[in-house]
């Protein structure tokens, strides 16, 4: 048990934040919506109420689809793009070992299975962190249209109008609203890793270069 916490210490405590700040999102939540619906006279919901609405679900997908996409496009990006002196970058000017062709490696002692077998399996293996971050993106993205168009549905009622499909309510300019000021605060704080680790350090962490590294130097 000790090795194990000890080799997995990062995941297990970033997925208990994630519980915890996820469990207080909804503790909060179910609050804040019923003060807004008793200040519109309607009747408040249960916790377990709340939890099956489009107010939980929406304000959910709608930052889970904004972390997902960022997270995509920067592993892809940094595939093909670079930054001079950011530990978060390849060096323009080596031959990093994550741009080897594997098939050169198929034969190495404790490959992944898709490295052995080579073909389609490779292929797709190669690009699965990307790919398994897109899907991510896309069922936030779905799931952030779904829990809207219930939200977005009942305060439409509430004023007389009709409910609409979640097709209807990704269409619409509140959502893109929802989503785009996720998305630019998302992109912003990667450009600001990106940029504060050509000159700035934190001694001990792998997204840090070495203290003593110079600001020119690229990667960690």
């Amino acid at each position: 048990m000790k090795h194990f916490l000890r080799n997995n210490g990062l995941s297990l405590l970033l997925f208990f934040c994630f519980l915890v700040f996820w469990i207080g999102q909804s503790l909060t939540g179910h609050a804040v919506d019923n003060e807004e619906r008793q200040s519109h006279h309607q009747p408040t919901q249960t916790y377990l109420q709340y939890l099956e609405g489009g107010h939980f679900w929406q304000a959910t997908f709608e930052n889970w689809e904004s972390e997902f996409l960022q997270m995509a496009a920067y592993v892809a990006f940094t595939c093909f793009l670079f930054q001079k002196g950011s530990a978060e970058s390849k060096d323009p000017d080596k031959l990093e070992a994550t741009d080897e062709d594997p098939e050169q490696h198929a034969g190495d002692e404790n490959v992944p299975g898709p490295v052995k077998k080579g073909g389609w399996r490779l292929a797709l293996y190669k690009n699965s962190l990307t790919l398994a971050l897109g899907f991510c993106f896309i069922f936030s993205f779905i799931g952030h249209a779904i829990g809207g168009a219930k939200e977005y549905s009942i305060n439409q009622m509430a004023h007389g109008e009709d409910a609409v499909s979640p097709l209807q309510f990704a269409a619409t300019a509140h959502f893109w609203f929802e989503s785009l000021q996720n998305w630019q605060s998302e992109f912003l704080a990667v450009f600001s890793i990106v940029v504060f680790s050509i000159w700035l350090r934190q001694h001990g962490s792998p997204e840090s270069k070495p203290v003593h590294a110079p600001h020119s130097q690229t990667g960690d």
